[in-house]
């Protein structure tokens, strides 16, 4: 069962990298047809003590991120999204200035739910927003990286299935 998985999540990334394009700005993401498109990462910040002990501001500073719909529902929505695409984003303690780059460009097949829970397949580094009693992960601004997935219930919860990686909390860098 393990290597089937890794073998699955190996295969998916590989299908994911050759199909998609190498930017946000190649012929894809301008509407040739291929179907992919961007997928801008919006800027968030977080109070003292929902992710670190200090107020926290992320916004992308590298955004290549596309993503090509693979499956709606008969409404028309999707069910299934392939991302991928690179992705930097400045995490930084607004109470110092204090930042840290974090490569966050993985590339993850994302099935989402009727009743707004999704799956995450992915392989590489996603950063994840973690909040007290929110996931079996501790709380912080977590980057994941490698095969995993993560699933995230109706009500937010994040369950992280790591097959083979690694996380860091991104708070850690800037306190």
């Amino acid at each position: 069962m393990h290597r089937t998985t890794v073998v699955s999540a190996l295969a998916l990334t590989s299908a994911l990298l050759t199909a998609a394009p190498a930017s946000a700005g190649t012929p894809a993401a301008s509407g040739t047809g291929t179907g992919w498109e961007p997928a801008p990462t919006a800027p968030f910040d977080a109070a003292a003590g929902a992710r670190c002990d200090f107020p926290i501001h992320a916004e992308p500073v590298v955004d290549e991120v596309v993503q090509k719909v693979l499956a709606t529902r008969p409404d028309g929505s999707p069910s299934e999204i392939a991302y991928t695409g690179a992705l930097v984003i400045r995490v930084t303690n607004t109470d110092t200035g204090a930042f840290h780059d974090a490569d966050a460009g993985g590339s993850a097949l994302v099935d989402y739910h009727a009743d707004g829970s999704q799956r995450w397949h992915a392989v590489g580094p996603v950063l994840a927003g973690i909040g007290e009693h929110d996931s079996n992960l501790p709380r912080g601004e977590q980057l994941i990286d490698g095969i995993y997935t993560l699933d995230i219930s109706a009500t937010r919860y994040k369950t992280l299935h790591m097959i083979q990686g690694s996380t860091d909390n991104i708070c850690t860098h800037i306190g």
